[in-house]
């Protein structure tokens, strides 16, 4: 029985808007959000996602992959509309969800179950207005996570002509070049109006927070870490080892901002160490022509996550060689929850993670670095497990998910006291 006077938290109601989710997802900010929803109904929170099946198959086509497990207290809406692609396509021109408006207000706006916190993610196919949207009263805490660089970015990775990195703004012809229509939305007050309708923005890598200033974001983007799951089976009890010769390890998406084209062609002049693929994309075909020519070179396809553990386990070490700006690529963290190093391209937000992971020295700038980093790792094991030790240190305290809710949850907390002046799911009913 409660003690008199005591206050009894209850459960928290959260609406997570996203254009993409699970299994209708390219990658890591759907993995994101499945995973905080999920983390959220483990500890009895509520929760309902939105997002857009129609912008999944307009970029994907075909059938989705197969689901994910579900959660009893996470709720899915994946909107669908009566005109197809058209509906995503016209929020990417009008900046705003005319086909999915009256969809989301179902959500947002429920009398009789009110949300306490709106958080969205990736809302480019709902396009900015939809952050105007929530209840009625106002009352909800409204989130914004920079998963990508959209708010600045209508290609989303600053990937200038589909050839190098941005360095000045000239959106109208490098989204032509991208094979995408302008969005003459960008060149009125839309963005900066919907933005002030968000309470925090929050970006998983304080590089990230920064390039949205440099380019002239009004809102100040507060750092809040990533993470992934605790892995502690995999590097005490690593299992059989899924290749029999050494391996440095990529996974992701094939595509060329994720630099798999340059991994594959270094790997010609690479030691006699195997590379292993994992993952699917555009790009497939190019690791598929390497590794006919290459028997170095291992397509694996796509991997499921809960079957990836043992490649990152037994690995010499994960790469990623992304040519853009990556935000806090998940993949660094699976590997330091594991104790692999991680070599990355000394650029972005991967590099900022490999930092913090005290594996600053194995950053590399072009494939003679690479190739040098894969030679000095597969020679030296005390120096694989200084780094992979020094990875796991990090990932204990700044990674994990009992270290990333307690800060969201303190967030969300501190913003309520503000905006509301109490915080209601910690006040007696």
């Amino acid at each position: 029985m409660p003690c008199p006077g005591r206050v009894m938290p209850r459960p928290i109601r959260f609406v997570h808007v996203t254009t993409f989710y699970p299994p209708y997802h390219f990658g890591g900010d759907g993995m994101y959000v499945y995973r905080l929803a999920h983390e959220l109904g483990d500890r009895g929170h509520f929760v309902d996602v939105v997002h857009c099946v129609d912008a999944y198959r307009l970029l994907a086509g075909g059938q989705a992959p197969a689901a994910l497990p579900a959660h009893p207290n996470v709720t899915v809406h994946g909107l669908r509309s009566p005109f197809g692609w058209l509906s995503p396509l016209a929020s990417q021109q009008t900046g705003r969800p005319l086909f999915k408006r009256a969809a989301l207000a179902r959500v947002l706006d429920r009398p009789d179950a009110p949300v306490d916190v709106i958080h969205f993610h990736n809302t480019s196919l709902f396009g900015p207005d939809v952050l105007a949207m929530g209840r009625s009263d106002g009352r909800a805490i409204k989130l914004y996570t920079t998963h990508e660089h959209w708010l600045v970015c209508p290609t989303h990775v600053l990937w200038k002509y589909n050839a190098r990195l941005c360095e000045k703004p000239t959106c109208i012809s490098c989204t032509l070049a991208a094979g995408r229509p302008p969005q003459l939305w960008r060149y009125t007050s839309l963005l900066p109006r919907s933005a002030r309708h968000v309470d925090r923005f929050l970006s998983p890598s304080a590089f990230t927070a920064r390039m949205h200033a440099d380019r002239g974001f009004g809102h100040p983007i507060a750092h809040l870490p990533p993470f992934t799951a605790r892995s502690d089976g995999d590097w005490r009890e690593p299992g059989p080892r899924p290749h029999a010769r050494p391996y440095v390890l990529f996974v992701g998406r094939l595509e060329r901002v994720k630099g798999i084209d340059t991994l594959v062609r270094a790997w010609d002049r690479a030691p006699d160490v195997d590379l292993l693929v994992a993952g699917d994309g555009s790009e497939r075909g190019v690791v598929a022509a390497s590794s006919s020519r290459n028997p170095r070179v291992v397509a694996l396809g796509a991997v499921p996550p809960d079957r990836l553990g043992p490649f990152y386990a037994h690995a010499l070490a994960v790469v990623v060689p992304s040519v853009v700006y990556e935000v806090a690529p998940t993949v660094v963290l699976e590997a330091f929850a594991r104790k692999t190093p991680v070599i990355a391209r000394d650029l972005g937000g991967a590099a900022e993670l490999v930092r913090e992971g005290g594996g600053g020295e194995c950053l590399y700038k072009d494939d003679g670095e690479l190739l040098e980093l894969v030679r000095r790792l597969a020679a030296d094991a005390n120096l694989r497990q200084n780094l992979g030790n020094a990875g796991y240190r990090a990932f204990e305290e700044k990674w994990t998910r009992e270290v990333h809710l307690a800060a969201y949850l303190a967030t969300i907390d501190e913003i309520a006291q503000r905006k509301l002046g109490d915080v209601p799911w910690q006040s007696p009913s």
